[in-house]
């Protein structure tokens, strides 16, 4: 990455309390798309067929893209002079708001397809709504990532399904993996306090009413992939508000390296 570009469309004026929200949203949003797609881009030279290698590689690349917009957005929402760069690698641990769910290591094949279909589902449906709200600058960003995201989705579905409806070893990875990571669904859609409040000043959808499409479309491809909806799963949260898996420190480590040891190179 490199500094963030300048732009010539002013920034919206917010009450305090809104402003301070929709910054942290920023952040939860570049931060989440950030570590998905480290956690992708590790698949590099290690997809099961080169196809799906270099399908995971553009969806790594297509999470970086709308990271760096995010990131962007927020630096100059801040004010404080600080660029993408320093947000995506001058912040510890604990001041990541990323999902619990796409900090968790890959696993196999089938746990990295769950991860994904889990998280497309919901990252499409609320970039399909973003688009229409009230904040020029994050619709816009929803408008340009929601057709990429479209395939995210279509691809990670039709994944699930092949592995569902699979060979008997497919099938029994993926149940595997809906039974690890299942737990970490419900926080993306239960609001923090930052994403109530920009809820209330009308910049987010209230996340229920997502719900109908994702749990619609989720009901369709697991019939397809004679996969049963797991019941009785105790669920985590704790991501979006800075509490994470030791997974993520490991992971910031080796993402954060070069900047660290480098302070202020670019390329």
């Amino acid at each position: 990455m490199q500094s963030a570009s300048a732009t010539t469309q002013p920034l919206p004026t917010y009450p305090p309390e809104v402003h301070a929200a929709l910054l942290t949203y920023l952040v939860q949003l570049a931060d989440t798309s950030l570590v998905l797609g480290h956690r992708l881009s590790e698949w590099c030279g290690h997809g099961p067929v080169l196809e799906q290698d270099l399908a995971l590689a553009n969806i790594a690349l297509d999470l970086l893209g709308e990271t760096r917009s995010l990131y962007q957005y927020a630096a100059e929402l801040e004010g404080k002079g600080r660029t993408e760069d320093d947000l995506a690698f001058l912040r510890p641990a604990t001041e990541y708001r990323n999902l619990l769910l796409v900090e968790q290591p890959n696993g196999d094949f089938a746990a990295t397809i769950v991860r994904q279909f889990l998280f497309d589902n919901f990252h499409y449906h609320v970039l399909q709504q973003l688009q229409r709200y009230p904040d020029e600058r994050l619709a816009a960003i929803a408008e340009k990532s929601v057709k990429e995201a479209a395939y995210h989705l279509k691809w990670s579905s039709e994944w699930v399904i092949r592995l569902g409806d699979g060979t008997e070893e497919s099938r029994q990875r993926i149940e595997k993996a809906l039974r690890t990571l299942w737990r970490y669904a419900d926080e993306l859609t239960t609001p923090t306090p930052a994403e109530q409040t920009i809820q209330t000043a009308g910049l987010l959808p209230d996340y229920a009413s997502l719900l109908p499409a994702m749990q619609a479309h989720t009901a369709h491809v697991f019939a397809e992939a004679t996969l049963p909806l797991p019941e009785g799963v105790v669920m985590q949260q704790g991501g979006k508000l800075g509490r994470h898996s030791e997974h993520l420190g490991y992971l910031l480590a080796e993402l954060q390296y070069m900047q660290r040891a480098y302070p202020g190179m670019t390329w």
